[in-house]
């Protein structure tokens, strides 16, 4: 299934990992994108999870061509396994046009970013759960509210997560951010981090439903959409320095 986006799936891990001052940390990154334990991944590799954990943690020398071939194998073969959602979630990101018009960017990071560092780029407020903003997350969505919430149907309102749920949902166009939350909530899967834009008064039900969802929730004081999206999308290219 998919072969050419599996094998350009496969080059982008490869080629990440090689060029990483850290590979890895950049390890780390893909395997928890494709939400594979280091267990998992240990016992379809044939070795022992100190071992996978001793990559990550930089203990053991980088990675040989060999060894990072298995390893990117591996991500693909269980990833199959469980259906390609991954792959599929790749496919997308490669064909040149958004899953659906209610989404207006979505990007992945090079390198996992604390969702801090995101909270500074939207010229954000954390209004709850402060405490889980040195969470790391992957990737970012920016999503027009009025039609996600119109238009989407319960599938493609499930493309808003790209690759991973650890990711930042920023929904535009919100006045009281009352209906984003819940339909976060009735759609059963959680991001990392849910910021609301162009809020005029925050509701209080929308910070009680972060609050019991533990995600945090942060408002934007971006002048406008187009910053907004700039100063994620400069998150990204600084992420891309780094490796």
């Amino acid at each position: 299934m998919l072969e050419k986006e599996k094998e350009a799936l496969a080059k982008r891990i490869a080629g990440e990992i090689t060029l990483s001052s850290d590979p890895g940390k950049t390890m780390r990154k893909w395997r928890e994108i494709f939400g594979i334990s280091q267990t998992e991944l240990a016992e379809y590799l044939g070795v022992s999870s100190s071992v996978i954990s001793d990559y990550e943690g930089g203990r053991r020398k980088s990675p040989g061509a060999s060894t990072i071939r298995k390893f990117v194998e591996a991500l693909l073969e269980i990833d199959e396994r469980r259906g390609g959602n991954v792959i599929r979630a790749f496919s997308k990101t490669i064909e040149g046009e958004l899953p659906t018009s209610a989404i207006l960017d979505i990007r992945e990071f090079a390198v996992p970013v604390k969702i801090s560092d995101v909270v500074e780029a939207v010229r954000g407020e954390v209004v709850a759960n402060p405490h889980l903003i040195e969470r790391r997350i992957y990737g970012y969505t920016v999503v027009d509210s009025i039609r996600a919430i119109l238009e989407m149907s319960s599938e493609e309102f499930l493309k808003l997560y790209g690759w991973t749920t650890e990711r930042a949902l920023v929904f535009t166009k919100v006045t009281t951010g009352r209906s984003p939350m819940i339909a976060v909530r009735v759609q059963g899967l959680k991001p990392a981090v849910i910021v609301l834009h162009g809020v005029k008064r925050l509701d209080e039900l929308a910070v009680k439903l972060a609050e019991r969802e533990r995600v945090p929730l942060v408002v934007s004081k971006a002048s406008s959409e187009s910053e907004l999206i700039a100063n994620l999308r400069k998150l990204v290219e600084k992420t891309e320095r780094e490796l």
